[in-house]
């Protein structure tokens, strides 16, 4: 081939459309953002649990709607080998609820859960949505009052404090009111789309009957242009759903995390109820929404449960981690560099010594001593332990400090105390 030409692409080597492979740098970002999660949610009493990656295609059917996006356009299903439907779970919340049901936790209620990992949804790619991504998410069950959303809220703008990203977000609040408010509201709302039905996008008129309230979320400019005059669901409310809005809007004051209200925020499934919540940003683009969540006291029962009030939200770790500062750099290594043959038993006694007593340590697995000092050297390593015949007599090696050059021989007893520091 010639040199000006390139090898055909092997797309069987490429991942695939909107999956990316999460390399050593980005990677601290992502654990970064899932650790401090994991830690703020340790403190306010939330105990990490794992679901499956997959379930019965029918959890999700029956807890997001078979005319929801999700269901409809994006789920990754498919038939195992025994013909049962299974779907790739593209979000966290109704495993939670299936696994809370499954494992006859009502006795541990309220149930504080905290969990991460990835999630899969078939979107158009583009940055800050993948089809393959990951969550956090918190989930309290067990709780109706106000002050559970409180709580949950107040525990997500704390993992964004922890991330640095206070500053950067804003909160937008509203409320579905309950069943009572919404029906009366999506009423009011389908009377008002539908003088306007011939001017909604193909999408809207799709949702004006089955999910109206879609529509408010709607991303078309003439649909935006036709929501900005549409009712807000605040004019619907009950009595009882007003003071419910009124005292998470106190609890909030009272735990001194800021909001803006938005009318226009919704959640378009049946089980949501009072409470809906965003924390969104301005340095993503369009893909603005880095924190969402809401009040769902409906869900265990739609599955087949006990009524069971449920709060929550989620977080996209990819979109969090691009707009968090780079983390610390792990700590540089030591290189163990045996100078022949003989030393490399030693070496390798040291270095796991070394690494057991806490130190980051680097042994190269063969070559003079040349290349292992290069390999040092491309490694950042700050120190090489380096280990001669003569030095082992004495029971002894050089220790060289890889930004000065200067060195000094340190009994092999001393080792750890003489490097201490760089723990």
């Amino acid at each position: 081939m010639p040199k000006n030409e390139t090898a055909p692409r092997n797309p069987v080597l490429q991942p695939v459309r909107g999956t990316h492979d999460i390399l050593a740098p980005d990677f601290r970002r992502h654990r970064a953002v899932v650790e401090t999660a994991r830690c703020v949610a340790a403190r306010y009493g939330y105990a990490e649990m794992s679901m499956p990656v997959f379930e019965f295609t029918e959890v999700f059917q029956r807890t997001l709607g078979e005319t929801s996006d999700i269901v409809s356009k994006e789920m990754y299903t498919f038939a195992d080998r025994s013909g049962d439907s299974l779907t790739l779970r593209p979000e966290a919340t109704a495993g939670v609820a299936r696994a809370f049901l499954s494992n006859g936790l009502t006795q541990d209620l309220p149930l504080k859960v905290f969990c991460q990992g990835p999630m899969f949804r078939y979107e158009r790619p583009q940055k800050g949505r993948l089809r393959q991504f990951h969550q956090i998410d918190v989930e309290l069950l067990g709780v109706a009052e106000p002050l559970g959303d409180v709580e949950i809220i107040a525990l997500g703008a704390d993992v964004l404090d922890a991330l640095g990203l206070k500053d950067k977000v804003t909160l937008e609040l509203n409320t579905l009111g309950d069943r009572e408010s919404r029906l009366a509201y999506r009423s009011t709302l389908v009377d008002y789309l539908g003088d306007h039905a011939t001017r909604l996008s193909s999408d809207s008129r799709a949702r004006l009957e089955r999910n109206p309230l879609r529509i408010l979320d709607s991303k078309d400019e003439g649909d935006r242009a036709i929501i900005a005059d549409a009712p807000a669901i605040s004019d619907s409310l009950n009595d009882s759903s007003r003071r419910i809005f009124e005292d998470l809007c106190a609890g909030l004051d009272a735990a001194g995390v800021a909001y803006r209200l938005n009318p226009r925020l919704v959640r378009g499934l049946d089980y949501y109820c009072h409470a809906a919540f965003e924390f969104t940003t301005e340095e993503l683009g369009a893909q603005g929404t880095v924190l969402a969540g809401g009040r769902y006291d409906g869900l265990i029962e739609q599955m087949g449960g006990q009524p069971t009030p449920g709060t929550g939200w989620a977080a996209g770790v990819e979109r969090l981690a691009m707009l968090i500062a780079a983390p610390p750099e792990e700590p540089r290594p030591i290189a163990v560099v045996p100078v022949g043959e003989d030393q490399e038993e030693q070496a390798l006694a040291i270095a796991l010594r070394l690494r057991r007593a806490g130190f980051t340590v680097d042994l190269g697995y063969s070559g003079k001593v040349g290349k292992r000092m290069k390999r040092a050297n491309k490694l950042n390593a700050c120190r090489a332990v380096v280990l001669g015949s003569e030095e082992a007599a004495r029971r002894a090696a050089m220790v060289r400090d890889m930004d000065t050059g200067e060195q000094v021989e340190v009994p092999l007893d001393c080792l750890e105390t003489h490097l201490a520091h760089l723990r």
